[in-house]
């Protein structure tokens, strides 16, 4: 069911009613590993890396991962909530129909990700590294943003709604249709052909045309 605060209609995750708990360490957590219909919560995950792992309806609640490395993680109808998923390795990632709740992911890499009906609500994802990733229905409710870097990435259907975006950088992303008139872009890194079509207040067109070396005259500069 789509979030009510997202005019994108973002399907959520589906969950069983009988999650039973599973218990995450460094002896099974290995390559292509799979973890499946669990809860995992108030636990910290401590230098763990693999690749390929799979998730599939799973419920993170107050778990931590400090110096961790899921490159190529798979994850499907899966929660984080009150998580603190920061400098997080989950580079090149698949995401389809996950939430993060709460959550700090400063710092994250989802570089070269693909995320699917995926929703960041009220998270601090300042550092966050999304460069190179192909977004299609992403939601972005109430996050700090600001330093984040999108260069290069797709956007099919992403919204960004009152986050802060100071000086996040989207350079090479095709912004057409995405609306930021709730948020702060102070700063924001774009090129012309970035924000063609993009939607914002006049107050921050103003602010991104200076940002572009473009000149504002108001009627009242001409000469009489």
């Amino acid at each position: 069911m789509a979030d009510q605060k997202s005019p994108t209609k973002i399907l959520r995750p589906l969950f069983d009613d009988d999650l039973a708990a599973i218990a995450l360490s460094g002896d099974n957590i290995v390559d292509d590993a799979i973890f499946a219909y669990g809860m995992i919560g108030d636990c910290s995950l401590e230098s763990l890396e693999a690749k390929r792992l799979v998730f599939k309806q799973v419920v993170f609640n107050n778990a931590i991962f400090n110096r961790v490395a899921l490159k190529h993680v798979e994850l499907v109808n899966v929660r984080f909530q009150n998580c603190d998923l920061s400098n997080a390795d989950f580079h090149e990632a698949s995401l389809h129909r996950v939430e993060f709740i709460n959550c700090k992911i400063i710092g994250i890499d989802l570089g070269e990700a693909t995320l699917r009906e995926v929703v960041f609500e009220n998270c601090n994802g300042q550092y966050a590294f999304f460069s190179y990733s192909n977004c299609k229905q992403v939601a972005f409710l109430e996050c700090q943003l600001s330093f984040s870097d999108f260069k290069n990435s797709v956007f099919s259907k992403v919204e960004f709604q009152k986050c802060n975006l100071l000086q996040a950088q989207m350079n090479y992303t095709n912004l057409k249709g995405i609306d930021f008139s709730s948020c702060d872009i102070e700063g924001l890194g774009v090129n012309i052909p970035d924000v063609k079509g993009a939607i914002v207040t006049s107050m921050q067109a103003v602010a991104l045309s200076a940002l572009l070396g473009l000149i504002v005259k108001s009627s009242c500069d001409q000469e009489v």
